[in-house]
């Protein structure tokens, strides 16, 4: 795998003053009034003042997601436009830090956003844009004719930021994950977090970047809604696999996506934990997986497990306070560590599989749904005791008291049969309808699934602020929405143990 040494620009956020919205804490990350906003009463509609303050202007920015859009790009060409594409999340970024940071000047100025911010960064990635044209083209590949479409991006008001009639919200076609749409009349707690205010919705976090009140629900309030899994018949592939590879007890983090963004350091904007394979980082290939070592009980076990950190916003922060893909950009409070990972591979209902090829990389979700849509969003949020009831994708589970948060994954299970990886990284794996068929010309694989378990402090919703509200990393702009959770594998092994996997999983067996 290539290298890219583009020199990376300091996110504004690095020199920007923090907006009028927010509270400075210990020359760090900014925190929000309503990450932990005062039990006193006056200090709580003081912060949803401020919050409702600041609704009536851009919440975020919204781009074109230039990478779901290349669907085809020659081997020579990726590193390049992958560092091309890996620039223009950065731009982004650095808008959004602006937008952020630039709220007294947009309510003095109406037009600031369009001509201050939206314009530039519109004739910024114009030139990437047509650099990712070049690349492809003098590659021997077809470059699309719209590229230039692309290019704009519009200014998304509080009042929403997803389009509701997006589709499934995240249920896998396959059926091994359930529960992923949860509609507007299953939403019984939204009054209870709702936050709403004639149909303004009230932002926090740094720089209206969240969550929100609206973003979580109490789940006892939600109607079941969790379908059966599709029937196996007689040639099912029964088995499981099951590796423990800990919890990253050893916080093994970076904001490096060796998969999306190869070769360039921060690429993710956000911080992942890592199990499995030990050196994962931006400027990884192959030979290095190989030579990894691994958290897994089987070392035999190299691959990659990796996911988006939870934190809690309480007004603590961590050591990335002051960090680029930390409080820098937005992800701010104390991490969480799951107190359980559980990591198993289970087989398709429908018939055998066949072993996953060495370096597949499969990224389930969608770390950009809130200016993407729901279409690929693959979040599944709920607690212990509800997980076969209440499955969550568009908001974050209040649990009860004595109940923990639970986040799950179930990545597609069906191959091409030929490529470990596609230019948009989505296009070589799939999932199975229904009835767990896998499409035409692909082949089913065992389909690994992930449970993590998290003690979380109780948020709870006074006065439509949200206090003790947790989120998952993300990209700034994407304002740590609970429908851009996800999470990235990479498969390595050694000692022929994809086959023994595929094996276990064919013979009906409970292996370890």
């Amino acid at each position: 795998m290539g290298r890219n040494t583009r020199k990376r620009r300091m996110p504004l956020a690095a020199k920007a003053v923090a907006a009028s919205a927010a509270l400075a804490l210990g020359g760090g990350g900014l925190i929000w009034a309503n990450f932990y906003a005062s039990a006193d009463e006056s200090d709580s509609n003081a912060a949803g003042t401020q919050a409702q303050a600041v609704s009536a202007q851009v919440a975020t920015i919204s781009c074109p997601d230039v990478g779901q859009s290349l669907t085809s790009v020659p081997d020579q060409a990726r590193v390049e436009v992958d560092g091309e594409l890996a620039t223009l999340d950065q731009q982004i970024t650095d808008a959004y830090q602006r937008l952020a940071t630039t709220r007294d000047a947009q309510g003095k100025d109406a037009s600031f956003v369009q001509n201050s911010i939206l314009q530039p960064l519109k004739d910024r990635r114009k030139v990437i844009l047509d650099r990712i044209t070049l690349e492809i083209n003098r590659a021997g590949g077809k470059a699309p004719t719209d590229m230039d479409a692309l290019a704009g991006c519009t200014g998304t008001p509080a009042s929403g930021t997803t389009d509701a009639g997006q589709g499934d919200a995240g249920q896998s076609d396959d059926g091994q994950q359930d529960g992923g749409q949860q509609d507007d009349q299953n939403n019984g707690g939204q009054d209870d977090g709702g936050g709403q205010d004639d149909g303004q919705q009230v932002i926090g976090g740094q720089a209206g970047n969240g969550p929100v009140a609206a973003d979580f629900v109490d789940i006892t309030k939600v109607q079941r809604n969790v379908a059966a899994k599709p029937r196996k018949n007689r040639n099912a592939s029964t088995g499981t696999f099951t590796t423990r590879c800990g919890v990253n007890a050893n916080g093994n983090h970076n904001t490096d996506n060796v998969i999306v963004a190869p070769g360039v350091a921060n690429g993710a904007h956000h911080l992942h934990d890592y199990v499995g394979n030990q050196k994962i980082d931006a400027f990884a290939g192959n030979d290095t997986f190989l030579d990894g070592g691994t958290s897994c009980q089987n070392k035999d076990d190299l691959s990659a497990y990796y996911w988006p950190v939870v934190r809690v916003q309480d007004g603590t922060q961590d050591f990335d306070q002051d960090a680029d893909g930390g409080g820098k950009e937005g992800n701010a409070g104390r991490i969480l560590k799951p107190v359980q990972a559980q990591i198993k591979y289970v087989g398709s209902p429908t018939g055998k599989v066949v072993a996953m090829p060495q370096f597949l990389r499969i990224i389930t979700g969608d770390a950009k749904t809130t200016t993407n849509g729901l279409a690929n969003a693959n979040a599944h949020w709920s607690c212990t005791g509800f997980e076969n009831k209440v499955q969550l994708t568009e908001q974050y589970p209040i649990c009860p008291r004595g109940s923990q948060m639970v986040r799950t994954f179930a990545f597609q299970s069906c191959w091409d049969g030929q490529n470990t990886d596609s230019a948009n990284h989505r296009t070589h794996v799939a999932f199975a309808d229904g009835a767990g068929n896998c499409p035409s010309g692909f082949k089913a694989i065992p389909q690994l699934t992930m449970r993590l378990v998290y003690n979380v402090p109780r948020p709870s919703v006074q006065d439509g602020v949200v206090k003790n509200a947790y989120a998952v990393d993300g990209f700034p702009e994407q304002l740590h929405k609970a429908h851009t959770d996800h999470d990235d594998f990479i498969a390595v092994t050694k000692g022929n143990l994809a086959n023994k996997i595929a094996n276990c999983l064919n013979s009906g067996r409970a292996c370890k």
